[in-house]
């Protein structure tokens, strides 16, 4: 039996942009079920949908990260397929990025953005992508080009185990660190990126969801790396400690005189608190490698992604040499 195909359409007032989307994942994926999220749209954003042939499903809850919260828990597919109805993305791209999951397998395939006219990000956006996606492979120690795609597949047993904790634009972010930390094979195909169609209005708030997603950075890091974010906050605790206390002890060894009894104890008081704080750290990593593993045993629940004997993938895969496959375990 030929492996199922689902596309996920998450959509806010899009009625210019979704039929477009759908009509080139409909041709670039005849065998895919077709779902547009509306996301309490106020335009035309249904009609145009299921005009097109989609079928509509409706999250009332406003943000990106609701959508997909619900989109993974509904559908069924052994590949599924998220790209946003602003037809920024290259649809046609779908069926390689499709084959290249099946085909590796992989866990996650990202559509990397390559721009295809000069004014395809808003300003401000590529520089921020950049500095955000660096935070990222600084924090968790692996290479991602394009942290914030919104052009991804997945595999079943990737959307199953992945917490969705995300409300907004933030989503992407938590999808990246999710792969990074439970090291799932992923791939990277670069797509086209281009402007919005004439009518559309971007709903990225720049520096709010800038905000927001930096944020969502730094409570991953202490989630997942407890150890080191609390080691970071020990250790300037126990640089505030030292500058205070040092003073003190040398006074002390040159005169066998504590003048300043006050200083010392804050100093000594905030050693101890940096010593407990490291502490905790480490605590907090022994139950982060517990969760870890009882993710991993429910991400290993569903079998691998793979193809039929009588699936055929692209020509187009095996020719392009746009496709750059991640090493297993870490994101490309």
């Amino acid at each position: 039996m030929s492996p199922t195909v689902a596309c996920v359409v998450p959509c806010y007032n899009e009625e210019t942009a979704v039929g477009q989307v759908v009509r080139d994942l409909r041709a670039a994926l005849p065998e895919a079920v077709i779902y547009v999220y509306d996301n309490a749209s106020t335009d035309g954003t249904v009609t145009e949908a299921l005009k097109a042939g989609a079928i509509v499903r409706h999250e009332p809850r406003k943000g990106k990260g609701n959508v997909i919260r619900r989109a993974f828990a509904d559908v069924e597919a052994d590949a599924l397929l998220i790209i946003d109805g602003d037809d920024t993305y290259d649809a046609a791209r779908a069926r390689e990025m499709v084959d290249l999951l099946f085909e590796g397998p992989y866990d996650q395939v990202v559509g990397a953005r390559r721009q295809t006219v000069d004014t395809a990000y808003r300003a401000g956006h590529e520089v921020g992508n950049k500095l955000l996606t660096g935070a990222v492979r600084t924090l968790f120690g692996n290479d991602v080009s394009d942290m914030l795609s919104g052009y991804r597949v997945f595999s079943r047993r990737y959307v199953k185990s992945f917490p969705a904790l995300s409300r907004e634009f933030e989503t992407e972010t938590e999808m990246t660190v999710h792969a990074l930390s439970l090291r799932l094979p992923t791939a990277e195909i670069g797509v086209g990126f281009k402007d919005r169609p004439t009518g559309s209005a971007s709903k990225l708030r720049t520096y709010r969801d800038g905000w927001r997603i930096l944020k969502l950075i730094l409570g991953l890091a202490r989630r997942q790396r407890p150890a080191l974010f609390h080691s970071v906050i020990a250790g300037l605790l126990a640089a505030v400690s030292l500058a205070l206390g040092l003073p003190v002890v040398v006074e002390f060894a040159r005169t066998g005189v504590v003048p300043r009894i006050p200083t010392a104890v804050l100093a000594a008081a905030i050693m101890i608190i940096a010593v407990l704080v490291l502490l905790v750290g480490y605590i907090l990593e022994s139950f982060m490698y517990m969760r870890q593993e009882q993710t991993r045993l429910a991400h290993l629940q569903y079998p691998a992604p793979s193809r039929s004997a009588d699936y055929v993938p692209s020509a187009l895969l095996r020719s392009s040499g746009s496709a750059r496959a991640g090493r297993p375990g870490a994101a490309a």
